[in-house]
């Protein structure tokens, strides 16, 4: 009779034991305070808020046009009464560069001999070629100028920018159309105050011209990186970008010992060749 209870007795020990470290089990998980999960969650909703800010291109673009005053369509650049931000990170993603031609024909900077200043790169295009939008973006001036531009397009972009293309032959949109990287918006001409076929292309942030060599690299089909960062007091360059003017008597090997640099890696970054027949005014990239 003892030998035949035995199984039924070690049956009932076994399983008031399994029942007892349930109870363990689960007085433990109680017993531990809620404050370290709530704490990791937190920073799990930190790090998604502050990646989301730095990284969300929509809610970048709703950002920056918060920046703008009412929408218009006739003043150029008419921001006067508008602060700059200290900081602006403009990005650079879904970009469409705005001609496949290369070559530079004038630079961004202050003419000493003409007491001006020149707020774009001219790039060498030919009559009638087709000339894209560099972003995503809504034609915010569609004109014409006679003593400047010629014809030209302002448009504006979620990323902060207002690129302008100037002294087409022809424009190809209306004011308040809605555009995407590389839409056609017109054709390369010499109209306005120009005296031969090129593009005038202007990068601007609320009326304040930034030059264009700091995010766009026309040699090489492509922009200087995902990103440019734009500080008030002065222009943060993402990359090393100049450019040479030549001048009556330069030659490569000259403009390389001046510069500091080879005449390969001039012929590398202007797809020319140590045979090519230099042209005073020709623009050459240096780096």
């Amino acid at each position: 009779m003892r030998i035949r209870l035995l199984p039924t007795v070690l049956l009932a020990l076994l399983l008031t034991f399994v029942s007892r470290s349930f109870a363990q089990d689960a007085h433990s998980e109680q017993a531990v305070p809620d404050a370290p999960m709530a704490a990791v969650e937190n920073l799990e909703l930190s790090y998604l808020a502050i990646s989301s800010e730095v990284e969300d291109d929509e809610e970048f673009g709703e950002y920056a046009e918060n920046f703008y005053p009412d929408w218009n369509t006739e003043s150029l650049f008419g921001y006067n009464n508008i602060t700059l931000p200290d900081t602006f990170r403009i990005s650079l993603k879904g970009f469409c560069m705005p001609t496949t031609h290369t070559q530079i024909n004038d630079v961004f900077g202050y003419r000493p001999r003409r007491r001006r200043f020149h707020y774009g790169l001219d790039v060498k295009v030919n009559l009638g070629d087709t000339i894209y939008s560099a972003f995503d973006g809504k034609v915010r001036v569609n004109a014409f100028n006679r003593k400047g531009y010629g014809y030209y397009v302002v448009i504006r972009h979620s990323n902060g920018l207002e690129t302008l293309y100037g002294h087409m032959s022809k424009i190809l949109v209306k004011e308040n159309d809605e555009l995407k990287a590389g839409d056609p918006i017109g054709l390369g001409g010499s109209t306005g105050r120009s005296t031969g076929n090129h593009l005038h292309f202007e990068t601007r942030l609320l009326g304040n011209a930034i030059n264009p060599a700091l995010m766009f690299d026309f040699p090489h089909q492509t922009t200087t990186g995902e990103f440019f960062t734009y500080h008030k007091a002065k222009q943060v360059k993402t990359s090393s970008v100049a450019y040479y003017k030549v001048r009556q008597g330069d030659t490569l090997s000259k403009i390389a010992a001046a510069k500091g640099t080879t005449i390969k890696q001039l012929c590398k970054l202007n797809q020319i060749t140590q045979k090519t027949i230099l042209r005073p005014g020709q623009v050459l990239r240096i780096n």
